[in-house]
C-alpha cells in the first residue's frame, strides 16, 4: 500500500480536497505535526482516523519505526498543520525512505501559501522562487537580499511577525524602492494582502502583526544592458580558459543579457 501525502487547508478549513478527505478516511493511520490541530480538521469533516505525531523532533525515528509497516501493507497517509508536507515542513524524510524501499508514493495536492500569497500580491511573472523561512541573522538577510538584486522575478518567502519589522527594515535598508507584498492569515477571517514599496512597509509594520506572515518580493527592475561590455567580458573568460558556454551563462547572469546572444555574439 503506498505512503500518500495530503495537502491540507492553509487557514480556512473548507479548502480542503474532496480527494484527501477521502484518504483520510481510508487510512490506516495519519501522520500529524500536531495531532490536536488535525484531528481539528478531521472533526469539521467528520473523520475518523487513528492519529499519529511526525514532527520535526521525532521524523527521524518515526522514519524508521514507519517504513516496515508501509512495506507490509499499511495504508499511511501524511499531512502537516497547513499546506504540503516536506515543503518547509516534516515529510521529505519518510517520502525519500519510502522510495528508496520500494514503496508507492502518491502526492494529493490542495492548497498552497506560497501560490495564494503570489497571485494575490499582483507581482507574479513568468517564473518565482521559493526561498523558505527567512534567514534570522542580519547579515545572513544582507546577503540575501544582494542575491535577489538581479533576480528579474518575484521571490517568495515565510516569516515570523515578531521578525517582520526587522526584516522590512533590512529590504528597505537595501532597496527602498522594491515591490513588496505583505500577506497576513491568508485564507483566514482576518485575511489582509498590504502591497507597497519595501520602505512603504517597512514603516507600515513598524511594530509586528498579528497572523502568519507569507512575504513575496517583487522582481528587481529592469536594467539597461551594455551588450558590447557585456561581449568583452565573455570573451575575456573564454581567453582565460572557461568554456565559452560556461562564460555565456555567468556575464548573462551578471549583467542581464541574453545567454544565447552572448554565445552567439562571441562565436
Amino acid at each position: 500500500m503506498p505512503l500518500v501525502v495530503c495537502a491540507t487547508p492553509i487557514g480556512n478549513l473548507e479548502d480542503v480536497t474532496l480527494r484527501v478527505l477521502t484518504e483520510l478516511r481510508a487510512a490506516d493511520v495519519v501522520l500529524c505535526e500536531d495531532t490536536r490541530h488535525t484531528r481539528g480538521l478531521l472533526q469539521r469533516h467528520g473523520i475518523e482516523a487513528r492519529l499519529l505525531s511526525y514532527h520535526e523532533h521525532n521524523e527521524a525515528s518515526r522514519t524508521v519505526e514507519l517504513v516496515p509497516r508501509l512495506e507490509a501493507g499499511e495504508r499511511i497517509a501524511l499531512v502537516s498543520d497547513a499546506g504540503m508536507p516536506g515543503v518547509s515542513d516534516p515529510g521529505a524524510r519518510i517520502v525519500r525512505a519510502a522510495l528508496e524501499a520500494g514503496v508507492e508514493v502518491t502526492v494529493l495536492p490542495g492548497p498552497s501559501a506560497v501560490e495564494t500569497a503570489l497571485v494575490a500580491s499582483g507581482l507574479v511573472g513568468e517564473r518565482y522562487q521559493f526561498v523558505g523561512f527567512l534567514p534570522r541573522g542580519a547579515k545572513a538577510l544582507s546577503d540575501l537580499w544582494e542575491e535577489l538584486r538581479g533576480w528579474r522575478w518575484p521571490a517568495v518567502a515565510f516569516e515570523s511577525p515578531q521578525r517582520l519589522p526587522a526584516t522590512l527594515r533590512s529590504l528597505a535598508a537595501a532597496d527602498a524602492a522594491r515591490p513588496v507584498a505583505v500577506c497576513r492569515e491568508l485564507t483566514k477571517r482576518f485575511e489582509e494582502i498590504a502591497r507597497g514599496t519595501a520602505a512603504e512597509l517597512a514603516e507600515r509594520f513598524a511594530e509586528p502583526p498579528k497572523g502568519e506572515i507569507t512575504l513575496v518580493i517583487g522582481p528587481a527592475p529592469a536594467r539597461e544592458v551594455d551588450e558590447a561590455a557585456a561581449l568583452v567580458a565573455v570573451a575575456e573568460l573564454v581567453d582565460a580558459g572557461l568554456p565559452r558556454k560556461h562564460a555565456a551563462e555567468l556575464v548573462a547572469r551578471l549583467t542581464g543579457a541574453a545567454r544565447n546572444r552572448l554565445y552567439r555574439g562571441s562565436l
